[in-house]
């Protein structure tokens, strides 16, 4: 590559960064269903011309923040994972909640992004889906791996789930037995609602050592997937 060409492509990836941190910075003041290139535009000294070659659009702006979002969230559960590799499934479960809180806790407007609620108007498309994967894929392997090792306690399964069952770990799971998709299913959803619920203040006057009440009902979490 020439010189001209790779001082062209650091400044596009420069340009890229500055445009991104602004929108993150409107995110905060404003929230996502404000965000606007032509604000963004203006903070940063460009005419909106110039800002639509790097974003054609806010939907694709949104796309972007969404996905380094989620890639953030995802390197901190899976470097939690690794400096925990060698430790039990329910202590390496329990580090990597805990590691997914702590990441929402100094990124609270963009754990809001992505799991809060929908912008109006925008509809995710799926070049978001493997970074939206990395932090169930980790909470996976445990499992996955805990099957290898010291066995899974497989969860109660009603007859009647079981074709649903079956179909969730076709889709994620195919290597892991039926019963426990569900209970994946069910403990992602609850390790987000218990971040979201401390983030967003419904824990108030409720819970006050927060910490040791989340190690703790990860803990469980961790027990209801059949981790020993």
């Amino acid at each position: 590559m020439s010189t001209a060409h790779s001082a062209r492509a650091r400044a596009r990836i420069e340009v890229t960064a500055a445009i991104k941190e602004e929108a993150r910075r409107q995110l905060a003041a404003e929230g996502a269903a404000k965000l606007s290139l032509r604000a963004v535009a203006r903070e940063l000294g460009m005419v909106s011309s110039a800002l639509y070659r790097y974003f054609p659009s806010r939907d694709d702006l949104l796309t972007a923040l969404i996905i380094d979002a989620y890639d953030s969230v995802g390197a901190a559960a899976e470097a939690a994972h690794t400096a925990v590799a060698d430790a039990g499934p329910v202590q390496r479960w329990t580090s990597v909640c805990e590691a997914v809180r702590e990441w929402a806790l100094a990124h609270p407007h963009e754990y809001a992004l992505i799991y809060g609620s929908p912008v109006p108007g925008y509809t995710a498309p799926d070049t978001t889906i493997p970074a939206a994967a990395r932090v169930g894929l980790v909470l996976i392997g445990i499992v996955r791996e805990a099957r290898q090792g010291p066995g899974v306690a497989l969860p109660a399964l009603p007859a009647e789930l079981l074709p649903e069952a079956e179909r969730m770990a076709a889709d994620f799971a195919s290597d892991l037995p039926p019963a426990v998709a569900p209970a994946l299913v069910a403990a992602w959803a609850q390790l987000f609602g218990l971040i979201g619920f401390e983030l967003f203040g419904q824990f108030n006057r409720v819970v006050e050592d927060r910490a040791a009440f989340f190690r703790h009902a990860a803990g469980q979490l961790a027990l209801g997937v059949g981790l020993r």
